[in-house]
């Protein structure tokens, strides 16, 4: 009787045992990349192309798919008229020979615009926007990124009719490679 209960504790143990090896060895928590830059904009307000910084931040979280926030303050100077930025949307890249990523994003956000009149604000209003873009990130070292960034903007609801920017941005980022956040 006790031969018998040893032998059936033992066989209940055994599928633990035989599929020790279906864990993955490393797994995939996801891919991050938290980098700032220089945005230049033609702001479709004023008549000369404006720069400022840019933050960013990739987290890829899927093969290929991902989500992407950004920041960026716009201003120029002369006028003191300025755009700031904050977006949030998905993203699909790809990486062809271990060191180019482009990738294109849809963003949805809002956008602070302050209209100025002789350098004195005259208003301070936000926008709802959303963009579509595309860039390319090319891995330097292995947790260095440079890229370069093409966005083009939608304001809903900026009289008269919308206002729509485009935004050039280079950056530099820290990458931290998939397979590093599980470790920690």
């Amino acid at each position: 009787m006790f031969k018998r209960f040893l032998i059936v504790i033992s066989l209940l143990g055994a599928p633990a045992i035989l599929v020790a090896q279906s864990s993955p060895t490393a797994s995939r928590a996801g891919d991050l990349q938290i980098g700032a830059g220089l945005a230049n904009a033609n702001t479709d307000y004023v008549s000369r192309r404006v720069n400022g910084p840019s933050i960013y931040v990739d987290f890829d979280f899927y093969k290929h798919f991902g989500v992407e926030g950004e920041f960026r303050f716009l201003k120029d100077s002369p006028t003191n008229i300025y755009e700031k930025t904050y977006e949030i949307g998905g993203r699909y890249s790809r990486v062809y020979r271990g060191r180019y990523v482009p990738y294109v994003k849809l963003l949805y956000g809002r956008g602070v615009f302050n209209f100025a009149q002789n350098k004195v604000t005259t208003a301070n209003l936000a926008y709802n926007m959303f963009a579509g873009g595309a860039g390319l990130d090319y891995r330097v070292l292995r947790y260095l990124n440079v890229r370069g960034d093409f966005e083009y903007q939608h304001w809903m609801g900026f009289p008269p009719n919308g206002l729509t920017p485009t935004v050039f941005t280079f950056g530099v980022a820290y990458h931290l490679p998939a397979g590093k956040l599980s470790q920690r």
